[in-house]
């Protein structure tokens, strides 16, 4: 199978963007934002030489298709996934655009990362075979990688610029954001859990884990609300960026899982023993392929589409 190229850098109307992340191109035009999906593939905190063609389309695709499914629960920001609605001056990159972006409402992230683990898994299942606990709090003993936990757990973290996000307690989270807010986004972090996590497990794919992110709407207009009703949920949803994805035939706890995400990009950089610093190595084009296989399977699961 010939591969297109991927998109690893944006430009809209020779416009650089206006700030960058691993994966996302963000454009700012005041009140609203442009968020661009990029084909870019991080793996050990660095960005690698290689992209993952369809990999942005993929992740916003998924992401329209949550917060769509997901506007009872809470509001989000998304105002359109349309170019022809977007802003004048982006109108003439709408081929670049089209299926891979959004139009979204500004807000102020919350400066905590909202996890909700329904699985032992990842920096979870090392807390538990170290303490019994995960992110302080007790589990059953005698649990094993990967188990299905009692109930899902919230566990909060902050952000970090570079490298992992690290857990925090409850009262580290609320002394950032406020215990209202707290106590707001704890309640729909499970929420959005069990509808996701339901769903995605009729359709074959088990939701280990996943990480949510809100945002506050600017006061003005919103004054007459509170704080914590002043809460939205930005960014991306239950992707296999922010998630761990599982396929539910071949489930089988006691170890770890084979996974929808970056695992062929993981063990081949294992394997040429990748010393996890700069510079970064690119990838074969299997392993591109095989990993596009996988991102593209894991949408086509989740909503019963074909990818546009």
């Amino acid at each position: 199978m010939l591969l297109a190229a991927p998109i690893l850098q944006t430009t809209l109307d020779n416009r650089r963007p206006d700030r960058q992340g691993k994966v996302r191109d963000i454009y700012d035009f005041g009140d609203r934002l442009i968020i661009v999906a990029t084909d870019r593939i991080s793996a050990f905190d660095y960005v690698l030489g290689s992209g993952i063609p369809d990999k942005g389309k993929v992740l916003a695709q998924i992401s329209a298709f949550w917060f769509d499914w997901t506007r009872a629960i809470v509001a989000n920001h998304v105002v359109s996934t349309d170019p022809a609605r977007y802003p004048v001056e982006a109108r003439g990159s709408a081929d670049v655009l089209r299926g891979r972006s959004m139009l979204v409402t500004r807000t102020e992230p919350l400066p905590i990362e909202c996890v909700a683990r329904g699985y032992l898994s990842g920096s979870g299942w090392k807390d538990y075979q170290a303490t019994g606990k995960v992110c302080g709090i007790r589990l059953p003993a005698g649990l094993r990688e990967s188990d299905r936990l009692p109930a899902p757990i919230f566990t909060p973290a902050t952000k970090a610029q570079s490298g992992h996000d690290i857990n925090i307690s409850e009262m580290e989270a609320a002394a950032l954001v406020g215990p209202p807010v707290l106590d707001r986004v704890r309640d729909l972090t499970l929420r959005l859990y069990a509808e996701g996590a339901a769903h995605a497990e009729s359709r074959g794919i088990i939701v280990a884990d996943t990480k949510f992110e809100f945002g506050l709407l600017p006061a003005g207009e919103h004054n007459h609300r509170s704080l914590e009703e002043r809460v939205i949920l930005i960014d991306e949803v239950l992707t296999p960026d922010s998630s761990r994805f599982w396929p539910r035939d071949g489930y089988a706890p006691g170890s770890a899982q084979p996974s929808f995400d970056k695992q062929f990009v993981r063990d081949y950089l294992e394997r040429i023993h990748w010393n996890k610093q700069p510079p970064v190595p690119s990838l074969p084009d299997e392993v591109v392929a095989r990993t596009r296989e996988k991102y593209v399977e894991a949408y086509q699961r989740l909503t019963g589409r074909a990818l546009a």
